[in-house]
């Protein structure tokens, strides 16, 4: 009986250590004091959890990898949490009986949609798109007639809208705060330049036409690229008010073009160093030697944060031909499903891998001495 108290209390260490302190960074903690006034502010997506509960245990860092990609001050919408054994009457009077339960609420409303589907980062991100989404539409003021000035871009008329003349584009997502404020004004431009037969102004949802923006290396919202004749010209990277934005149309269809509107090289720096992976090319690329992949998104904190460090470490092993430096986008269309089926539940996640085969995944410090050991000793215990 004494050990098996002993396993329960640190069991128990365990769990308030991953909902009080490691996971509780960028969630917000509601309770019955404060949860009907804070979803009353804005949108919401809450999880009702217990802390004893394992898959709310395993969901923790994923929802917490959530919180810290949308709690932002700029954000039209906050990731919490309620804790049902502490606060029990606000998970009775939202009739929740099992766990962990996730809701969306509208801001201003009490009664919100459950979640159902796999919880995993990318499926979550795409249930808080498809709330939105009707909100965006309506708070930008864009109407679904084909009469409006402002082209609504997919997968169907991407390349025709784009292939003549010039076409200034705003790539988003329906959660982003800085898009959602910049949804009138660009609506506003398209309108202004209706008449004008030289410039096409459109958008494109990245959260549903995924494709499209990793094919233009876009990695924020909201994203701005100037094409002509179907060729990517320039990125507006200036203030994101209707008289700067107008000025900047006019300077480019006048020839002139800005200093800032050449497409950034770090393309190419990663390149060199970092090989890209998909879905479609990865068996080939870790078939031979040692490769160390990153699978990573491109909204996440902890992915920025490691970004130069994975180049560096490409760097370093660049003239080891028995070494590969690799990572994957798991937010695109084309590779969500292969991350799903490697096991990715969190960002950055780091395998390693030999002729093909995962031998290994890093959970250590995410420095370069640390990293490059980590592939050094794989590589000596090779060589031996």
């Amino acid at each position: 009986m004494s050990r098996f108290l002993v396993n329960l209390l640190i069991y128990a260490s365990v769990v308030l250590q991953v909902f009080c302190h490691e996971e509780g960074i960028y969630t917000r903690q509601y309770d019955e004091n404060n949860f009907v006034d804070e979803i009353a502010k804005k949108h919401h997506f809450v999880m009702f959890y217990a802390p004893w509960c394992g898959h709310c245990l395993r969901l923790a860092p994923i929802w917490e990898q959530l919180a810290e990609m949308l709690n932002e001050d700029s954000s039209n919408i906050t990731i919490a949490k309620v804790d049902c054994t502490t606060d029990a009457q606000v998970c009775s009077d939202q009739d929740i009986t099992g766990y962990p339960t996730l809701k969306f609420f509208k801001v201003g409303t009490s009664d919100g949609v459950r979640f159902r589907g796999t919880r995993d980062l990318p499926t979550l991100t795409d249930f808080i798109n498809e709330q939105l989404r009707q909100e965006d539409e309506l708070s930008a003021g864009v109407v679904s007639s084909q009469e409006s000035p402002l082209i609504e871009l997919n997968k169907d008329n991407f390349d025709a809208v784009i292939e003549d003349g010039n076409t200034f584009i705003k790539f988003y997502a329906p959660w982003c705060g800085h898009c959602q404020k910049l949804a009138p004004t660009w609506l506003e431009l398209a309108k202004a330049m209706e008449l004008n037969e030289k410039i096409t102004i459109a958008k494109v949802d990245c959260t549903e036409f995924r494709d499209i923006c990793s094919t233009h290396d876009v990695k924020g919202y909201p994203t701005l690229l100037w094409f002509e004749d179907g060729q990517k010209n320039g990125k507006y990277t200036g203030d994101r008010s209707l008289v700067d934005l107008k000025n900047y149309v006019n300077r480019m269809i006048g020839g002139q073009v800005p200093e800032k509107s050449e497409p950034e090289p770090t393309k190419v720096t990663e390149d060199k160093f970092v090989t890209e992976l998909t879905a479609k090319n990865f068996s080939d690329e870790i078939g031979i030697g040692l490769t160390f992949v990153e699978f990573y998104s491109p909204s996440c904190g902890h992915c920025k944060r490691l970004a130069p460090t994975w180049e560096q470490l490409g760097k370093k092993f660049q003239s080891e031909k028995a070494v590969k430096i690799g990572k994957i986008d798991c937010t695109t269309s084309v590779n969500r499903q292969f991350c799903n089926e490697q096991k990715i539940e969190g960002f950055p996640t780091l395998f390693l891998y030999k002729d093909g085969q995962q031998i290994g995944e890093y959970n250590g410090n995410r420095d370069i001495e640390d990293l490059s050991g980590f592939v050094t000793r794989h590589l000596w215990h090779e060589e031996l």
